[in-house]
Formats: C-alpha cells, structure tokens, sequence
C-alpha cells in the first residue's frame, strides 16, 4: 500500500504539466479510480455522478461526486458520457480529489457531504452481519496540503458552523459510537502527508482508555509520509465486507407514476 501510494505521488507529476485545472484534476480521479477497482471486492463498483432518492426531481440542482462506490446489485441511471444517477440506497462511500487541499475545496467537500447525508434511503431488510456504517462514507483524497492535519482539523468548526451542518457527539460506549455518523466529512487523506478521521470506526489507534481521558474527541489525525492508502483501502473495505439482507423499496420513487386506462378483468 505504501507503494501504491508513493506511485499516486508520482504519475499525479504528469497531469500537474496542464495549464488547465479540470485537466489536472480529471487524470488524478482516474488514477485514485484505478487503484480502488484494483484492490476492492467485485461487490462494489466505482462510478462517477450525482445520487438521488424517492424526492428528488428532474432537473433538480445536485452535487456531482467525483468517485461514487455503489452495490453492483442496485440500478442505476445512466445519464450519459460516464456520468449517472446513483440511488442513495446503493451508495456506500463518495470520495472528492483533490490536486491541493485548501479551506475552499475543504468546504465544498464538507457541503456536498452534508447533502448526501440529508437523502433518504428506503429499504427493506431482514437481517444484517458484520460492520455497517450509519450512513453514506465521505472521504477526500488529496494529491497535496497543509503541511500538518492540525490545520485541516482547525477548518471544522468554522466550516460546520457557517454551512449549517451539524457536529455530531460521540458516545463513549463503542457499540453506540460505531452507529454514530459524522455531519459531513468523515476522512481526509493526504498523500505523503497524513490523515484525519472521524472516530467512529471499528478499528483504529485509539482505545477506550484514551477517549475517556478525553471525552469530548471527534477526530483522529496523524501527519505520516506513509500508511494514508492503506487506511483508505481498511476504511472501505470494512465498509464494503458486511453482510446483509436488505433490498430496495421501490415504491417511494413512483409517487408521481400514473397510467391512464387502467382496467380490471376476472
């Protein structure tokens, strides 16, 4: 993982030669696209697009996620030229790019984390095993940054409190913890740097020793050159290795289906 990280690092130099942003940025998501089709289970697969459930309309202005990692077994809406429309109950994780991570690309992020949070799911399920998320998992990756995670970190609460988004509190009993989501964001990885994440995960550095000395913790961060891939790669996988029996309800959607003529017969 380590390697692939540093091979990230490297061919991002050849996008950088571009004297236009969206073909700096474009050749990076294909690069982060590769490496996550090449190390995660074919249950998954990895789309570019907007996510919608039963209320949204036609039309309706959407945040467009750079990588959306969807359930193979859930349709999709093709909207052409590589681009679809992702059924917020197929969805499992967003990830945003980023060439250089700053308090603006952070807020955008934040925001259309936000959005993608406030969908509602309607499924039908029947039983569970292993870890499930609370909700959609919205990640950044970014091919550069601050020099430490502190800054990222300091951007929250100004970011949070100026777009309406909630900061959620963490229980301390680690059952009720994992089931908690964050407001928006709930990873930053930047290559060659480090990491932030929301403490909400099943596996991690810190124990529960750790957060009662320190009960008002959200975040875990950690400014290292390596190590960032393969806590993206365990973040998704244990997000993507669960079990369940649950099944799109469909009906929701069809609020506003009408046919004409309908007859009845024995």
């Amino acid at each position: 993982m380590d390697a692939c990280e540093n091979h990230l690092l490297a061919i991002s130099k050849v996008p950088a030669n571009s004297g236009h942003s969206l073909h700096k940025g474009t050749p990076r998501e294909a690069f982060i696209k590769t490496f996550l089709e090449s190390h995660l289970p074919s249950n998954v697969a990895i789309g570019t697009g907007e996510i919608i459930d039963s209320n949204s309309r036609p039309g309706q202005k959407r945040n467009q996620y750079d990588i959306v990692i969807y359930k193979r077994s859930y349709p999709k809406l093709d909207f052409g030229g590589g681009i679809s429309g992702f059924l917020v109950e197929s969805v499992i994780a967003t990830i945003e790019v980023k060439s250089y991570l700053d308090k603006a690309e952070f807020t955008n992020a934040a925001i259309a984390a936000r959005n993608s949070k406030a969908l509602k799911p309607n499924t039908i399920s029947s039983f569970q095993t292993g870890y499930v998320p609370p909700g959609i998992i919205n990640i950044v990756v970014s091919y550069d940054g601050p020099a430490n995670m502190r800054t990222i970190h300091g951007w929250i609460c100004g970011v949070y409190s100026s777009n309406a988004i909630k900061i959620e509190d963490l229980p301390l009993d680690g059952t009720r913890r994992i089931q908690t989501g964050s407001g928006a964001i709930d990873a930053v990885f930047v290559l060659g740097r480090g990491f932030m994440h929301f403490d909400n995960l099943p596996f991690g550095f810190v124990d529960d020793k750790i957060r009662a000395a320190n009960p008002s913790m959200r975040w875990v961060m950690a400014d290292t050159t390596s190590g960032n891939m393969l806590m993206l790669f365990l973040m998704l996988q244990g997000a993507t290795a669960n079990i369940e029996g649950k099944w799109l309800n469909a009906i929701p959607y069809l609020s506003t289906f009408q046919v004409a003529g309908i007859q009845w017969g024995a």
